[in-house]
């Protein structure tokens, strides 16, 4: 059973509605890179080639965004933050061959009264 002070509000917005910041702890950072390997990239390509979408890259891409803000959230805990405020996702592809993926989360760890 979770108990309702163990959910931690995270949200694209710089206030949270019906609840005041009582203190700002910091700026709070999740990150994750990604490798694709040969077998999402081939499948990828025939998605890509037969005209479909490909769910590879979307499962991946949504797996690394939810291990990023998992990341963030588990920092700004430690800080003994119990909300995150102004979250922001950014997307790169980076190698020689762009075969990685990274996802970057940050926003503002505070506390609320």
């Amino acid at each position: 059973m979770i108990r309702m002070e163990e959910i931690m509000i995270i949200t694209t917005t710089n206030t949270i509605e019906g609840r005041a910041i009582a203190e700002y702890k910091g700026i709070v950072f999740g990150e994750v890179i990604s490798g694709v390997n040969f077998i999402k990239d081939f499948t990828a390509g025939l998605s890509n080639f037969f005209g479909g979408r490909s769910a590879t890259y979307e499962e991946e891409l949504i797996q690394a965004r939810q291990n990023a803000i998992r990341e963030m959230e588990e920092r700004a805990r430690s800080m003994g933050a119990d909300a995150v405020v102004a979250v922001d996702v950014d997307y790169e592809v980076l190698g020689s061959d762009n075969g990685m993926l990274m996802v970057t989360v940050s926003g503002t760890a505070v506390t609320l009264k």
